[in-house]
């Protein structure tokens, strides 16, 4: 993403610094920015979304069972609508709807009470019969289907252009974000930040916003604050064009095996999660997982199974524990705020984790009530599991 790149000279000071360079990275700098604080920096060894930001399959939703990340995905959803004008950039956003096919009773009555609690919360999401679900997403078979969720102002868009828009418009309120520059160490001096230390020189600070995604636990090891994340490879693949693709095909999840799709130009987008897949840092695509896959497609849609592929990548999930995210601010560590973790839905919270952010720096009642997401509910063992994943 060169046409975001800033080399220069890495300041002295600032009045947070921000490490990572990914959609949380960039909207927590525009959102400080936009509201009015001075001398932000964000450091990115490499270039903005490089890491899995610009990785992701894009998609955007409100469906979980859990409040508070149904209140970050609806809040985002309405920002990614009106992100032409705020702030100010084309992120070629489809809303066609997402939804989730669900092959057993028990996932069904896990569903309706998400649908029920997600509807209070302003998501017109609602529940499916099988042949309903087939008229949205005909390339399904509807063989050993319950029933379905769908919501129909879900979808996806472009993670590399959101990445823009955000970094374009903080650089445009005087932001600064550099590029090439990597974090190395955190200072501090009694359990307060003082500095960072990176390639480029020490940047003195008495904030630091971590948003390193995959590399969280050992960022946050630099302040002594532990971030139970661990990286998780997953793969992507594009298949080749497909004719008579409806234009309005929703995003397909089979839940039972995770398989998903979404339209992508004249193709789809392809994923599907891998149990035996070892934590680390990986990148490299692999086979393994095809048999897998070619299973999911053959028993959901065997339409697919002759649909070749042209390309695919493989990126990073930063997973924790209860595969929630991790929002906060460390207690014995002042200043040393976080926003990682998220365990594959961290793009589509990016806009309102941001403003939470903003709030968290600015000493505010946060937009949305992350409390619950506090690194801390390991230690005491709150965890809160979230049921709608893939």
């Amino acid at each position: 993403m060169t046409e975001i790149t800033e080399r220069s000279s890495c300041p002295t000071r600032a009045s947070a610094v921000i490490i990572g360079g990914g959609v949380m990275g960039v909207s927590a700098a525009f959102h400080l920015a936009e509201a009015g604080v001075q001398d932000v920096v964000l450091v990115e060894r490499n270039e903005l979304g490089s890491g899995s930001t610009c990785k992701a399959a894009g998609c955007v939703r409100a469906q979980f069972s859990d409040r508070t990340n149904i209140e970050l995905g609806l809040r985002s959803l309405r920002a990614f609508e009106s992100f032409g004008s705020r702030p100010g950039q084309a992120i070629d956003l489809h809303q066609p709807g997402y939804l989730f096919l669900l092959d057993s009773p028990e996932s069904v009555a896990v569903f309706e009470q998400s649908v029920e609690l997600q509807q209070s919360l302003g998501v017109p999401s609602r529940m499916l019969s099988p042949a309903e679900a087939k008229e949205l997403s005909p390339l399904i078979s509807t063989d050993g289907l319950h029933g379905a969720a769908f919501s129909p102002t879900d979808g996806y868009c472009a993670p590399e252009s959101v990445v823009l828009g955000y970094a374009t418009a903080a650089r445009r309120l005087g932001a600064r974000l550099l590029t090439g520059c990597a974090a190395l160490g955190i200072e501090t001096t009694g359990g307060q930040v003082t500095a960072v230390h990176t390639a480029d020189g020490t940047i003195k600070t008495d904030t630091v916003i971590c948003a390193a995604g995959a590399w969280s636990r050992e960022v946050g090891g630099w302040a002594g604050v532990d971030l139970p994340v661990t990286p998780l490879r997953r793969q992507i693949l594009i298949s080749k064009a497909l004719l008579d693709l409806p234009a309005d095909l929703p995003m397909t999840v089979d839940f039972a095996t995770s398989f998903y799709f979404h339209r992508e130009g004249e193709g789809l987008l392809i994923g599907m999660s891998d149990p035996d897949e070892a934590p680390g840092f990986s990148e490299r695509p692999t086979d393994d997982w095809l048999p897998r896959l070619g299973d999911a497609i053959g028993h959901r849609t065997p339409a697919l199974l002759d649909v070749g592929f042209g390309t695919g990548w493989a990126g990073l999930y930063e997973m924790t524990p209860d595969h929630n995210a991790l929002i906060g601010s460390a207690p014995h560590t002042d200043r040393f705020l976080y926003a990682t973790g998220f365990s594959g839905h961290g793009f589509l919270m990016g806009p309102a984790v941001g403003e939470v952010l903003r709030d968290l720096y600015l000493g505010r009642t946060p937009v949305v009530d992350v409390s619950a997401l506090d690194a801390g509910r390991f230690v005491d063992r709150q965890t809160r599991p979230e049921l709608n994943i893939v």
